[in-house]
């Protein structure tokens, strides 16, 4: 175990003086006002690439002071809108404009950098202004050394003044401490600086990349998937550090964990169109089911109407009721001419359908279910070593059947070499590793060692059951968003996210009562992690995964082993109460953990307490349920309108104003939430 001082010093955040908050709904009003107000305005931008529209009519504007969320299916434009407002392509139609003096930073997700210098060098050369001035600052020096006295020595002692006030004001005594901490918190170690670039991994070059942009203090930064090669510490340190930016950010990220603890409103790209929704991930998520919850009953609604006048009209244009049904026509042609219907049934979002369950899998090949309590992982005082490095030593653990096992920390700890001990790929130093001669294991690796470049998508498939017939095996990878000709696709040719939807697929019909799992949330877009985290919720089997995706562990993981440089620590619980219980080893008069929430704003209780069964009978149970879908219907269009509030920029004006609107769209939602959940349980009683 870690001792509290060797905690507290593994998980310093060494970002100056910032504090984050659980949630950034409080931070956005204040800073928004305290901030110059600096603003990014896209007005009604078309871009097409190929004679296919990529954004079609699209106005948003982004404001210094607060940090967005930017979501949305990879390939919907999201990239797109960050280099409009770059500059790096035009709008076919509309224009995007910057407030005078708002410098923009954007850091790519194949950035590029110089290969000629070292890592310190070549993220050092940011400071060039500093350095000129520095010169200046040496030059007028020597200058004055050879005068001693008269007026062109006061002259120049006055430049030198004006030079040193520059040289302070653009952080010429503090850039090497500044360096030092940005690249330390992006896990650069002291060797690693002396390296040249030309020999750095490509994640390192974009590390690289993302120091020089941080040092830049640019006052509004436009990040592309900045964590995608950031380790579990990296993207805590980097989280802390844009919490204290207070020039504002815009932020693609698939990192909902980061998304719902930074931003205060989430843009969403999708169908060649722009939607901002207020508040954090969970928010979005939230009231985006709301809105296409409301569309779906709203076009039901409209459609039976509909559909009841014009049988009127039908059944009594001819008869003794010509003239109410003439009457009846005309009242409903007018409303149809002025669209106040709902006449497109909303589209179904497309998604990965991911079952792991017996129904999906042969006879042959259906899960051996494994004894429940029993013992199918063992590793007692397991020692592993390459060369010099001692990667761990004298690790022991123990996983039953039905756990749910995350393992996480910093990279090259050796997290991945301890699935693979499990595994028998690789033989352990020291130690005893013991694995169920039952337990029939799926294993996803990070790498896609075990699909076949020269194959297709469609051989993938049938290589595991060859039983299969075309008709079958296509109707399989549909659910995995594989249609038409997607199947005969060469799988060397495929995105590292179609790459894991097959190798998902492949993993579902091996049909394994083990499942273990190395980052497998890398390369997928959020729907399809959602997607794969709903099916592992379902499974039933056992799951042992390594991840640095703090949503995924929380919602996952049960118990937490943390891998660290010679030391490792075990867990009961999420990576939240993982956090929760270093926290209170440093602030013990705040370690009420039930009255803290998680990432997702869930409330958690301690492990080992049961949740009280007993609910309280809400006003909402003696509503009759037309009065239930009245209620339900209104709060709804509330709420939208709300949203259009909060898309004003002028709102976050008036800090209190916000506060006020953030409090009365709060109590909205949970008297929607109440309502619906009354309406269900009516339902389900029939």
């Amino acid at each position: 175990m870690f001792t509290k001082r060797e905690r507290r010093l593994s998980f310093a955040w060494r970002a100056p003086a910032c504090k984050l908050k659980d949630s950034a709904v409080g931070r956005s009003a204040q800073s928004v006002t305290n901030d110059a107000m600096g603003t990014v305005n896209i007005q009604n931008v078309s871009k097409q690439f190929g004679g296919q529209i990529v954004l079609d009519n699209v106005s948003v504007e982004l404001h210094s002071g607060e940090i967005v969320g930017v979501v949305g299916p990879n390939g919907a434009g999201k990239t797109t809108l960050f280099r409009l407002i770059t500059g790096q392509i035009e709008p076919d139609l509309g224009t995007v404009t910057r407030s005078k003096g708002m410098d923009v930073g954007y850091l790519s997700q194949e950035p590029e950098v110089g290969l000629d210098n070292t890592l310190h060098d070549e993220v050092l050369s940011v400071f060039a202004d500093v350095f000129a001035l520095e010169r200046k600052q040496q030059a007028l020096s020597e200058q004055m050394a050879r005068r001693h006295d008269g007026p062109e020595l006061d002259e120049l002692m006055k430049q030198y003044d004006r030079v040193t006030a520059e040289f302070i004001a653009a952080g010429g005594y503090t850039f090497e401490q500044r360096l030092n901490e940005i690249l330390g918190g992006l896990g650069f170690t002291e060797a690693d600086r002396s390296l040249p670039m030309a020999a750095l991994s490509g994640g390192q070059k974009c590390r690289a990349a993302l120091a020089k942009l941080l040092l830049q203090d640019t006052s509004y930064l436009l990040l592309d998937e900045p964590t995608n090669h950031l380790d579990i510490d990296a993207v805590r340190w980097l989280e802390k550090f844009l919490a204290g930016h207070h020039g504002g950010a815009a932020i693609v990220s698939h990192d909902r964990y980061l998304l719902d603890r930074l931003v205060q409103r989430v843009i969403e790209v999708e169908h060649t169109r722009l939607t901002s929704y207020p508040g954090n991930y969970t928010n979005y998520v939230h009231v985006r089911k709301l809105r296409e919850l409301t569309q779906q009953r709203q076009y039901q609604k409209d459609k039976a109407f509909i559909d009841k006048e014009q049988a009127f009209i039908t059944k009594h244009m001819a008869g003794q009721r010509t003239k109410e049904a003439q009457g009846r026509r005309k009242r409903l042609e007018r409303r149809l001419e002025q669209s106040e219907f709902v006449l497109e049934k909303p589209a179904a979002k497309r998604g990965i359908k991911l079952d792991f369950t017996a129904a999906n899998q042969s006879p042959e090949r259906r899960q051996t279910s494994l004894q429940k309590g029993r013992t199918i992982v063992e590793v007692s005082g397991a020692a592993k070593r390459y060369g010099e490095k001692a990667l761990f030593e004298d690790l022991s653990l123990e996983i039953d059947t039905g756990q749910r096992f995350g393992i996480t920390g910093p990279n090259g700890t050796g997290k991945t070499t301890l699935l693979r001990l499990i595994l028998g790929e690789v033989a352990a130093d020291a130690g005893r590793i013991e694995v169920d001669a039952k337990a029939m294991i799926g294993y996803y690796a990070q790498e896609a060692r075990d699909l076949d470049p020269a194959g297709t998508v469609l051989s993938e498939i049938l290589a595991v059951r060859p039983g299969f017939d075309d008709l079958t095996a296509r109707s399989f990878l549909a659910r995995f968003r594989f249609t038409g000709n997607d199947v005969f696709k060469s799988v060397g040719n495929l995105s590292g996210g179609e790459q894991s939807r097959v190798r998902l697929c492949k993993l579902i019909l091996e049909s394994p009562n083990v499942l273990i799992l190395d980052e497998p949330t890398n390369h997928l877009d959020i729907p399809s992690r959602e997607a794969f985290e709903q099916a592992l919720e379902d499974y039933p089997g056992t799951i042992i995964a390594v991840s640095h995706d703090r949503y995924f562990l929380d919602r996952i993981v049960r118990r937490l082993l943390v891998m660290r440089a010679g030391e490792h620590a075990q867990y009961n619980g999420n990576y939240s109460d993982y956090i929760r219980e270093l926290e209170a080893e440093t602030k013990p008069a705040k370690a009420d953990v039930s009255s803290q929430r998680g990432p997702r704003g869930r409330r958690r209780r301690s492990a080992g307490k049961p949740a009280t069964k007993l609910r309280k009978r809400s006003r909402f149970d003696r509503m009759a349920l037309d009065e239930l879908e009245a209620f339900i219907m209104e709060h709804e269009e509330r709420i939208g309108g709300f949203e259009a509030k909060f898309a004003d920029p002028d709102v976050y004006r008036d800090g209190e104003a916000v506060a006020r609107l953030r409090e009365e769209f709060e109590t909205l939602k949970r008297e929607l939430a109440e309502a619906e959940a009354a309406w269900e349980r009516r339902a389900e009683q029939g």
